[in-house]
């Protein structure tokens, strides 16, 4: 018997989606001769399709974008080009879109002429306001960021529930803080309670998260994992309204090429023919995994290890070794591969209390720098790292960082390879 109409206002489903940052590069894959070229330039795009696909196969009613659409100034107009063709085909099927700017859209002044076809709104970045769809009886509210930081409560500004209607707040925020994230429109689940809305659509957290049942808070994750600090399935949230309250919350996967970090013990390993077959093991485990789609992988081999000393000694070659097992898996690319083993025996039984290696260590141990020692050590340093281009010394591991935490790990570094090419032919590692 087929629903009646008054019903079918009340049934629903939307998708949640944020932090697409559309067009940005992934990054740690660039210098790979072999690596997917195109998967790697177009899987911002590649998977804001999917999103696109899916939305139009599910028939959904709407979609929310809650802010970080771009990342930042387009380098050419194309970016926006691509995104108005990709809401012409959401129009031609009845989809409307809402969006709020998030600190990334607020830094690009290109976005603001770009014309949007009339089933997209984008809210206002003066205040509050709210998009009624009377013939679902959904009331959408929502801000834009004005500028690219905000730190004022944006959420005790949005207007009351509208009564009769399913009331959906769509907000960019970190929260209370969530780590690795600037803490743009804080606020509180209290704040949020306050407004009395049936769900909370939130973006600017990169992982995807249940914050809230009642009512459902969300952050839908971002769209596709971008470098190695973005692990795991990405995509977006599809919610499904009945009667007025949610009945299914479903995160669906859209990502074209997935990040993992895979670690790998080596511990019981004594051989180097058996740290290979771990490695193999270690990698195929994640690839089975993958869903087929492509994987970026941070390798990092751990555990007190019988043949430590051989790894530090042939550590540039073992490498690109490893780098070829992990292609020959098929489509596994290493982004890092980090060694983070340990010698089983304790450094006095190796090397003895009182012998010349030890003096040499014990010396290096209480070895302090910081910037002002190291450029009395090497007058010549600031000149030199002004020469060079500023990219490398930027990301989460920074060439020539000066931090004393970096140089003192750079010290550790020093001291096993020390001790690695002294023993690794006389005794264990």
């Amino acid at each position: 018997m087929p629903l009646s109409f008054s019903l079918l206002k009340k049934m629903f489903k939307f998708l949640h989606t944020a932090d697409i940052h559309l067009d940005s590069p992934l990054k740690g894959l660039e210098s790979y001769e072999d690596a997917p070229v195109e998967e790697i330039r177009e899987a911002s795009r590649r998977a804001f399709d999917n999103l696109i696909d899916f939305a139009m196969d599910e028939e959904v009613d709407f979609i929310l974008i809650a802010g970080d659409l771009y990342d930042g100034p387009w380098k050419d107009y194309n970016t926006g080009l691509f995104f108005v063709n990709r809401m012409g085909r959401l129009k031609n099927a009845g989809i409307r879109v809402f969006i709020v700017a998030g600190n990334h859209d607020a830094a690009s002044h290109t976005t603001k002429a770009l014309s949007l076809p009339d089933n997209v709104t984008l809210f206002s970045s003066k205040k509050a306001e709210t998009k009624l769809l009377d013939e679902l009886q959904v009331a959408i509210h929502g801000q834009s960021y004005p500028a690219g930081a905000v730190s004022e409560n944006l959420a005790t500004l949005y207007p009351p529930r509208h009564p009769g209607y399913f009331n959906i707040g769509l907000l960019h925020t970190a929260l209370t803080g969530r780590a690795g994230h600037e803490p743009y429109a804080p606020c509180s689940l209290d704040d949020l309670r306050s407004r009395g809305y049936d769900y909370w659509a939130l973006g600017h957290v990169h992982q995807q998260e249940v914050v809230a049942r009642d009512p459902w808070i969300i952050f839908p994750g971002n769209l596709q994992g971008r470098h190695i600090r973005e692990t795991g399935a990405k995509g977006a949230t599809l919610v499904t309204v009945a009667e007025g309250r949610v009945t299914a919350m479903e995160p669906r996967e859209f990502d074209v090429l997935r990040w993992v970090q895979c670690r790998v013990d080596l511990s019981t390993c004594e051989t180097m023919d058996a740290v290979f077959e771990q490695v193999r093991q270690g990698i195929e485990t994640h690839r089975l995994t993958r869903d087929g789609r492509p994987l970026a992988m941070r390798l990092i081999l751990v555990g007190a290890c019988p043949v430590h000393a051989d790894l530090i000694g042939r550590w540039t070659r073992l490498i690109e070794e490893f780098r070829g097992v992990a292609a020959a898996s098929g489509e596994v690319w290493l982004e890092k591969v980090l060694l983070q083993t340990r010698r089983r025996s304790d450094l006095a039984e190796l090397v003895g209390r009182d012998t010349a290696l030890a003096g040499m260590l014990h010396s290096l141990d209480e070895l302090q720098l910081g910037t002002e020692e190291l450029v009395a050590l090497v007058p010549d340093l600031p000149a030199f790292k002004s020469r060079l281009p500023h990219e490398l010394f930027e990301g989460e591991e920074p060439f020539l960082a000066d931090s004393p935490e970096q140089i003192n790990a750079l010290r550790d570094e020093v001291r096993e390879l020390l001790v690695a090419r002294l023993l690794q032919h006389g005794g264990q590692g």
